[in-house]
């Protein structure tokens, strides 16, 4: 099937109208268009000098005039290791230009966001693609998305130094400016908070997981490159950068994207009214029928399932009154991992005795047809 060259009606940031041109450059080149395939490349180069992939098939199409091209990458004694990096970034690029989703389409892994949030991101390993949601009345939608380069080893990162990319919710939880930095990060970083609660009781270990940039020589870097932190260009993360919000902005690290469906929805739509009965059977202290909301491998920081219902029978003998409300929940079903989603929220509860307000997490699965609660923790 023939695929067009046109350029996109709709308007594009900058890195995505790159893209579109390396792609239509890679289209041209394969259908014997070396004339078109050139023009563009050489666009692609006077725009940024520094694109090692762009330099690298302008190489190929020049020398092509003295010899037919036999292969990606034709530069005498080129080191074969980075021809096969850059092949892979050509592949990515091409593939993200060709598959893209509907930009109508939502995310499996943005079920709310809480009304501070203003965007969220998903990261989307097997595809190069970091894409960037933003929150209308506590529903995703889509705004643009970014070439990004993950691990060595790719993702879902269990051990210190293993070169791979963490699976999992996280958040953007500190800015480092790039007078900060070394080179290699280029325009600035953003710290992630991995290890999360679900990563330290799994064993998984590591830090330092940062979306960051790339050093000042280099426009982009291969898809599987970085020691497990997610990269962009510069000039991209430097548009992300205004979007991000320290401390709220959730990232979403998962093998592969996926989108929401009538099962999605009504498994959403289930867990919200489950965790409305959690709050009401709370505040009409009838501790048995707040207690199955908790599955019997529940566990907070220093309490199982048995220290947990003894604690709260306890506590609940206690009170004439409680009144418990939830406020600026957000709820994220967890890559990687079957029925199992993090809420957030900020609670407020108070009794005839005690009054407090606390930010929350909790872990939620579903174990046969019934959302039940296995971690809860403060934030």
């Amino acid at each position: 099937m023939a695929v067009s060259l046109a350029v996109p009606a709709i308007a594009v940031a900058d890195s995505q109208f790159m893209e579109a041109q390396l792609a239509h450059t890679l289209l041209a080149l394969k259908e014997g268009r070396m004339d078109v395939a050139l023009k563009e490349v050489d666009a692609l180069v006077k725009a940024n000098p520094n694109f090692r992939l762009a330099q690298l098939v302008r190489a190929d199409l020049l020398m092509a005039r003295a010899r037919p091209i036999t292969g990606f990458g034709n530069v005498p004694d080129a080191p074969r290791d980075k021809i096969e990096d850059l092949r892979s970034e050509a592949q990515a690029r091409l593939r993200r230009y060709q598959d893209q989703a509907p930009i109508t389409s939502v995310p499996k892994y943005l079920w709310q966001l809480d009304a501070s949030q203003k965007y969220a991101l998903v990261v989307d390993a097997s595809r190069s693609t970091l894409y960037v949601f933003e929150n209308i009345d506590g529903e995703p939608h889509y705004v643009t998305d970014f070439y990004i380069s993950i691990g060595k080893l790719g993702a879902d990162k269990t051990n210190e130094g293993d070169k791979r990319t963490p699976i999992g919710v996280y958040y953007v939880k500190d800015s480092l400016p790039a007078n900060s930095l070394t080179d290699l990060y280029g325009s600035g970083a953003f710290p992630l908070s991995y290890p999360n609660e679900w990563d330290v009781k799994h064993g998984r270990s590591g830090h330092g997981i940062w979306i960051h940039g790339t050093p000042s020589d280099t426009y982009s870097r291969p898809p599987l490159s970085s020691s497990g932190c997610v990269v962009l260009a510069n000039d991209d993360l430097n548009k992300l950068s205004k979007l991000l919000q320290i401390g709220k902005t959730p990232v979403v690290i998962t093998n592969q994207m996926e989108w929401s469906d009538d099962k999605d929805k009504a498994d959403r739509a289930a867990l919200l009214k489950e965790i409305d009965h959690w709050r009401t059977d709370w505040s009409s202290r009838d501790t048995d029928a707040y207690l199955k909301h908790y599955a019997r491998n529940f566990y907070s920081e220093d309490m199982d399932y048995a220290a947990w219902a003894s604690h709260k029978s306890k506590v609940n003998a206690g009170k004439a009154w409680i009144k418990v409300e939830v406020n600026n929940l957000s709820v994220f079903p967890y890559p990687g991992t079957t029925n199992m989603v993090v809420v957030n929220f900020e609670q407020d509860y108070t009794s005839n005795n005690l009054a407090n307000k606390m930010k929350k997490r909790q872990y939620w699965i579903k174990q046969g047809d019934r959302w039940q609660i296995l971690y809860e923790g403060a934030v």
